[in-house]
């Protein structure tokens, strides 16, 4: 090949590429505000922010932001919000620890007793808004009231968990079946390398899928610098878990493993199944998706049973961190959960969001969280820098869509 040919053809890989990086620019956006915020806050903390343990201690305290954003960004993408999450985590949690504690039942029946609730109140709320139609606003709002009041009923001051092994689920790592690598944890090694060569496979993967179906991929040269950053980023959290952990145990914590098992299948369902396509068809039109043949009445009580179920997961995670149910539990997570998802790029109007940028959005408040209470600022001024932060978000999302109209 000439000069004269491959010099266009360098010119035409840029302009895609710059071009391809505009059109995503919202995403890599929230990648690189999470990058900023760590850096800032790691020179802030003076390093104590990424010390494994520390970081192990972001994961196991936002667990619950995370799942409880999974389902969340759902039900905003299909137009509605769920106001009840928090309550539910309360009542749940009530209910499984009364289970263990006062009628004797073994932790792991509890656990599924726990999740079976979490449907059945996803079934009761998913009907009022399928069936009765009852905006989903007004359904949680009510739900958010009454299991609240049923939590305070049922649990009282406080129900302490004696169970080990459901205490552990929250605390405890994967078994050290690999042995230690010198100071890290075999397992954890392995693991991390698996994760690069997944994410490498999956853009290329995607990439080839695009070509041969006739549409223009993204630029090679965009791919390959993706799939870098990704294993640096992988290979650094890897170093974090593999060195974290005491005398007894160390490594993956349970959490991460669980937290990352319903990502994948969510995110698969959103984006890979029918049911996650009609999402986001009433999300975007509505009253188009009626027309289109959408069963929309099916979609909607489908989006709460979920939630009921995610709501359930989390209520079992956070009172195994907590090792004691109480009436207040779960206070203001359902505001943790809306914020990630905006924050993680979800549009208020519907219609656009992703689950890994719900969980991108999580994290950037966990490490604003974890920040802030490393260098010990007040509560309420916390607080008040997640509603910034919040607002701010919302209003570069309807600032860039004005533009683009």
């Amino acid at each position: 090949m000439s000069a004269a040919t491959a010099t266009p053809a360098k010119k035409e890989e840029k302009t895609g590429l710059l071009a391809t990086v505009a059109n995503n620019a919202r995403q890599y956006g929230i990648v690189g505000a999470l990058l900023i915020i760590v850096v800032a806050f790691e020179i802030l903390t003076g390093g104590v922010l990424l010390k494994p343990n520390s970081f192990v201690s972001l994961i196991q305290q936002n667990a619950y932001v995370i799942i409880l954003a999974i389902g969340m960004v759902m039900v905003i993408i299909a137009t509605h919000i769920d106001l009840s999450v928090g309550s539910l985590v309360a009542f749940i949690g009530g209910v499984c620890a009364l289970l263990m504690e006062r009628a004797g039942v073994n932790w792991m029946l509890a656990i599924v007793i726990a999740l079976v609730v979490g449907l059945i109140v996803g079934v009761w709320q998913g009907f009022w808004v399928a069936v009765i139609g009852i905006p989903g606003f007004i359904t949680t709002l009510a739900g958010m009231l009454i299991f609240r009041g049923l939590a305070t009923v049922i649990v009282g001051e406080s129900v302490p968990i004696t169970s080990l092994e459901f205490r552990g689920i929250a605390r405890n790592y994967l078994p050290n079946i690999l042995g230690w690598w010198g100071p890290f944890d075999g397992l954890t090694i392995v693991l991390g390398i698996l994760c690069i060569v997944g994410f490498a496979w999956s853009q290329l993967r995607k990439r080839a899928r695009v070509a041969k179906v006739g549409l223009v991929p993204e630029p090679m040269s965009l791919t390959v610098l993706k799939i870098v950053l990704a294993a640096v980023v992988i290979a650094f959290v890897t170093y974090l878990l593999a060195s974290s952990g005491n005398a007894d145990q160390g490594g993956t914590p349970i959490m991460l493993v669980i937290v990352g098992v319903l990502v994948f299948i969510y995110n698969f369902i959103l984006t890979k199944t029918v049911f996650g396509r009609h999402v986001y068809a009433v999300g975007g039109n509505r009253k188009a998706a009626i027309l289109s043949g959408i069963n929309t009445r099916r979609v909607d009580f489908l989006l709460f049973v979920h939630m009921g179920f995610l709501s359930a997961v989390a209520a079992v995670c956070m009172l195994s961190r907590l090792a004691s149910a109480t009436a207040q539990a779960g206070m203001e997570f359902e505001m943790d959960a809306i914020a990630a998802c905006f924050i993680g790029g979800t549009a208020v109007t519907g219609g656009i969001g992703t689950i890994p940028g719900a969980v991108i959005g999580a994290f950037v408040m966990g490490v604003i969280n974890q920040g802030l209470s490393i260098m010990g600022v007040d509560t309420a001024v916390v607080k008040t820098i997640k509603g910034l932060v919040l607002l701010l978000a919302v209003a570069v999302d309807i600032i860039s869509k004005r533009k683009k109209s």
